[in-house]
């Protein structure tokens, strides 16, 4: 198969991208101690830039002290000893021809208080999810509901962990808006009950995300690139459509739009699942509403399915596939014949086994 759109090359800015392929950012638990990854996992993303890919996202940072942290031992992005950390790791991925971005987020009320160092969980509305939590077996806990002065607190946070990534170097920060966590949790209609200015119309759901946006845009230099990522699922009740409609959906992505991010990044299950009841997929609804760069991910596991998915996105990015399989470039470059990856296997994440 001779190498076409995805192994061409993508400029977003100032910034080259030598094919259309990424590690998708996944959420670790893996900090040993102050906030940092293990060095298997920062090995892990120079890996797989040496071995081709293009775009290297960072796990989920969470955002401040108090109230992001939803899971075990997460990485932050707020102290020199964290900065200094992560530079020789951006440098490295840069340095073997990739671009590396940090994406950040708040868990919201998908985290656990035990290990929340406030003790506490936070959200839009003191709404909690019908599944219990797999990890540990029991119900999520009842949020409470934020108040301006927490809304305030939390938005601070993105903006100084974005300093924190320009600090060590980063090309790019990602605001994390998708999966339930605390972004998306205002966006959609299913966890945000508020009838204040942060609630009710899509506008007024929106207005979280756009503080967020408002605020870490002036810390980002012009040279780096600012990326948004949103879902329609969320990592529990995953069955659950958290927007009402194709309108809906693409009314968020016009508000994005309207901002001055570089990409959206659109989260699937499958990428090429047919969305709101209509003939077309997530890649395909968002594109008729903005011309940004779209990058998607979901079920891209081998070459058809990344020649197909990218058809209607100018990047895939891949999971489990990449997590499992520091070689997967190289091999779907030459068609090889490969699995879908499956969510157990992928779990080798969140133990102590040092990644491929």
């Amino acid at each position: 198969m001779t190498d076409d759109k995805l192994f061409s090359s993508l400029k977003i800015k100032n910034h080259l991208f030598k094919n259309r392929i990424g590690v998708a950012p996944m959420t670790r638990v893996s900090s040993p101690g102050d906030s940092i990854p293990r060095k298997d996992v920062l090995d892990f993303l120079v890996r797989r830039a040496k071995n081709d890919v293009a775009l290297v996202y960072t796990e989920a940072i969470v955002t401040d002290y108090e109230s992001a942290q939803g899971y075990p031992n997460q990485s932050r992005l707020l102290t020199q000893r964290q900065i200094d950390a992560w530079r020789p790791v951006v440098k490295a991925i840069q340095d073997a021809g990739s671009v590396a971005v940090m994406q950040m987020f708040h868990c919201g009320r998908m985290a656990w208080p035990e290990i929340n160092p406030a003790g506490r969980v936070i959200a839009p509305s003191p709404v909690t999810t019908k599944q219990d939590n797999p990890l540990t077996g029991k119900p999520y806990t009842v949020p409470d509901e934020m108040s301006r002065f927490d809304i305030d607190h939390v938005v601070r946070g993105f903006a100084e962990t974005a300093k924190g990534a320009v600090e060590a170097g980063f090309d790019g920060i990602e605001i994390h808006g998708a999966h339930g966590y605390l972004i998306n949790a205002f966006l959609s209609g299913y966890s945000n009950k508020r009838n204040d200015a942060y609630g009710g119309s899509d506008e007024n759901r929106f207005r979280f995300a756009e503080d967020v946006i408002r605020a870490v845009k002036p810390v980002v230099p012009k040279d780096r690139l600012l990326i948004f990522r949103i879902s329609n699922w969320g990592v529990a009740d995953a069955s659950v459509s958290l927007f009402e409609s194709k309108q809906q959906w693409q009314q968020m992505i016009r508000f994005l739009d309207a901002h001055p991010l570089d990409a959206i990044s659109v989260s699937t299950m499958n990428y090429a699942d047919k969305a709101f009841g209509t003939d077309k997929n997530m890649a395909q609804l968002t594109r008729e509403v903005t011309e940004k760069p779209i990058f998607i991910c979901g079920g891209i596991y081998d070459r058809n399915t990344a020649d197909d998915a990218v058809k209607d996105a100018d990047m895939v990015l891949s999971g489990k596939s990449l997590l499992l399989n520091p070689d997967w470039v190289a091999d779907i470059r030459a068609n090889k014949p490969l699995e879908q990856r499956t969510g157990k296997e992928a779990d080798v994440a969140y133990t102590e086994t040092p990644l491929p």
